[in-house]
């Protein structure tokens, strides 16, 4: 059924002059769904996103957003959407909670600004004008911003750069949290960690080209991929890549008579394959 996808897109194509961007990529996005799109810069993942959520052009194919062509959708279907860009601006002299207040009257239904603050984690800073938060506040507050409107769709683009590793997870708990709620996200990241803590499924992109969509666990065959056995033998640390890690320490456990020293066993990373499917990056992306 239609309804159950918040983004289809197939076919989807867009240059800029004789650089090609985006070679005709075909994807679905379920609604509730967190959907990674991982790409280096240069990809065609910045354009993809654009396009998704109205504003770049594309050339060909066709799009469908929350059951609208995002090309010619009206005010009331960007209402049903948040994005949360890159940097979305300067306030100087505006508080954090003039902002928020501000941006809230923008839609038919918002969500109550003082508590989209607390949710984002700047309680202490609603008093505070913008110009003296830190990076990782600002960004915070970008968040707020994006999600003030109660959206039925929501696009992160790198939402935690400049985030300290404690305040990275209070707001991986904020995703989750809309995630539970029914918010269908879209979110764009270099911390592949990120990624795999989120997104049910994640998708890479290079070239212009989506080369392969998964859940992070089986991207790239990941749970069947060789496995590292790693232990301290005689003269020092050993190790051994294999198909079949439980025979493998099995059998290695009969070569000692109590545990085994220093055992670890680790498969593929999903750092690990999404380099290996991007291989070399291209050029930067036009803005």
């Amino acid at each position: 059924m239609a309804d159950e996808w918040a983004i289809t897109v197939r076919g989807l194509r867009k240059s800029y002059g004789t650089t090609t961007a985006v070679a005709g990529v075909d994807l679905d996005v379920a609604r509730g769904e967190v959907f990674a799109l991982l790409g280096p810069n240069g990809a065609g993942k910045t354009t993809t996103v654009e396009i998704l959520e109205g504003y770049r052009r594309r050339d060909a194919g066709e799009v469908r957003v929350l059951g609208a062509d995002p090309a010619t959708a009206d005010g009331a279907w960007r209402a049903r959407v948040g994005i949360v860009l890159q940097g979305t601006g300067e306030f100087d002299e505006l508080t954090v909670g003039e902002v928020v207040t501000h941006f809230a009257r923008f839609y038919p239904d918002p969500d109550e600004p003082d508590a989209v603050i607390d949710r984002v984690g700047l309680t202490d800073k609603r008093r505070a004008r913008t110009h003296a938060l830190s990076g990782g506040q600002k960004r915070r507050l970008d968040v707020a911003l994006g999600i003030v409107g109660r959206p039925e769709l929501l696009f992160l683009d790198e939402p935690t750069t400049g985030f300290d590793p404690e305040a990275r997870r209070d707001f991986w708990a904020l995703i989750q949290e809309l995630a539970a709620r029914g918010t269908t996200i879209v979110l764009t990241t270099h911390y592949l960690a990120e990624a795999e803590t989120l997104a049910a499924r994640v998708g890479v992109i290079a070239d212009g080209r989506l080369v392969a969509v998964a859940p992070p666990a089986q991207l790239g065959d990941r749970e069947n991929a060789p496995a590292t056995v790693g232990w301290l033998g005689p003269d020092g640390p050993v190790t051994e890549r294999t198909a079949t890690p439980t025979a493998f320490v099995a059998e290695l456990a009969g070569r000692f008579a109590g545990e085994i020293p220093g055992l670890t066993v680790t498969r593929p990373t999903l750092e690990d394959i999404y380099l290996e499917m991007i291989g070399t990056t291209g050029a930067e992306e036009p803005a």
